[in-house]
């Protein structure tokens, strides 16, 4: 990483700033699954990633590749609709870009949302998982390289998942009808799915779902100071426990079936969300 891409996500930012008076804590990244949220918000401002500097550019279907300012019930929120990954062939740098411009924006918490294959065996297709912790099986760290000034070297991660802001997804789980799982999200680099004896071995090591995603924006994020939270969907058993071969198409068909479970989940987080960020200490 060069300096000059240092100072991209605050150029980012500044530019963010400029095109939208809205100052919303908290943002939400929209994997495959969570698309519909934006049928429920009020947008005050649509921006393509192409028009923000630096901003990588999606190329997953399912992915849109835009930001938006608006509110979800009373709660101000940037969402971004799309996130480039790793297997794309993006640095970690890139993959990340998108959550450090959000903490030179001046967000304080993030909501991660993406798919994942079960490894639990109590896990169903359509079902949705709070993470609770992860693993790194991505083969690289997004901390890895030129350190970022004032940022720490040696991030805890500890407590990666926000207690508070999980508790929060909990009750909106509650209120949307939804029963909510728990567990550990294990992320790889993909684009392959998994063999049938890298799942077993993640089921011993303690896993309960697997990703591509979102692992590296928890971590940036975390060293940034930003609270986080993420929830997957459930889209698929994963290879070695599903009946069948695996595909893309049923990661979207999946989506698609839960979409309006996925989207009532995020507008009641984000309810719940605004009273308690009108209590939480400064």
């Amino acid at each position: 990483m060069t300096m000059s891409k240092l100072a991209l996500p605050q150029a980012a930012a500044a530019k963010l700033q400029k095109l939208c008076p809205l100052r919303p804590t908290l943002a939400i990244v929209l994997g495959s699954g969570f698309h519909h949220v934006l049928a429920g918000l009020r947008v005050e401002k649509k921006i393509n990633y192409a028009k923000i500097p630096g901003f990588p550019q999606p190329t997953v279907s399912g992915h849109a590749g835009e930001l938006y300012f608006g509110q979800l019930g009373q709660t101000p929120v940037i969402v971004l609709s799309g996130r480039a990954h790793f297997y794309e062939g993006h640095a970690m740098d890139r993959v990340t870009f998108g959550v450090r411009m959000l903490a030179a924006f001046g967000i304080t918490d993030l909501l991660l949302t993406n798919a994942a294959g079960g490894i639990n065996r109590k896990f169903r297709a359509g079902d949705f998982m709070v993470l609770t912790d992860h693993m790194n099986f991505m083969g690289d760290h997004p901390l890895r390289g030129v350190l970022l000034p004032g940022l720490p070297r040696f991030v805890d991660l500890t407590e990666t998942y926000d207690k508070q802001l999980r508790q929060i997804l909990m009750r909106a789980g509650k209120r949307a009808r939804l029963k909510l799982r728990e567990g550990v999200y294990i992320a790889v680099s993909g684009p392959s799915y998994e063999t049938p004896a890298e799942i077993r071995a993640f089921a011993a090591l303690g896993a309960d779902a697997v990703g591509m995603s979102t692992v590296p924006e928890a971590i940036a994020a975390r060293q940034c100071g930003l609270r986080v939270t993420a929830v997957s969907c459930i889209t698929n058993p994963a290879a070695g426990i599903s009946q069948g071969q695996l595909s893309h198409e049923e990661v979207l068909e999946t989506a698609e079936r839960v979409k309006k479970s996925g989207a009532a989940l995020i507008e009641s987080f984000a309810g719940f969300y605004g009273e308690w960020s009108l209590r939480k200490p400064a």
